[in-house]
């Protein structure tokens, strides 16, 4: 599901299931991360796949990257791999205006 960041950040607060996820690049996260967030690069193909796999499919995703390509795609694959609960940082980082870490 696509959301906007208001919307976004708003089911994040009240969500106590919740389990942040960054597809991004390690460089990409070198220039910061929304806190809590797990980093899990799509780029890495197969490997993402695994690396998915090994969560827990009952908790609540919600999934960013730079812009809202990847992370849709990765939410998108998430479903097909029978996780129901992925939520879509539409702008993605690059337009996020809450709390970062680096």
């Amino acid at each position: 599901m696509n959301l906007s960041q208001s919307e976004w950040t708003q089911r994040l607060s009240e969500d106590d299931n919740a389990v942040i996820l960054d597809v991004r690049t390690p460089e990409e996260c070198a220039e910061g991360i929304i806190p809590n967030a797990i980093n899990i690069d799509i780029y890495k193909g197969q490997g993402f796949i695994y690396a998915v796999q090994e969560l827990d499919p009952n908790k609540n995703y919600y999934v960013y990257c730079k812009a809202g390509g990847r992370s849709q795609q990765a939410c998108n694959i998430m479903n097909e791999l029978g996780f129901e609960n992925t939520y879509n940082l539409m702008g993605g980082f690059m337009n996020w205006e809450g709390e970062k870490t680096v």
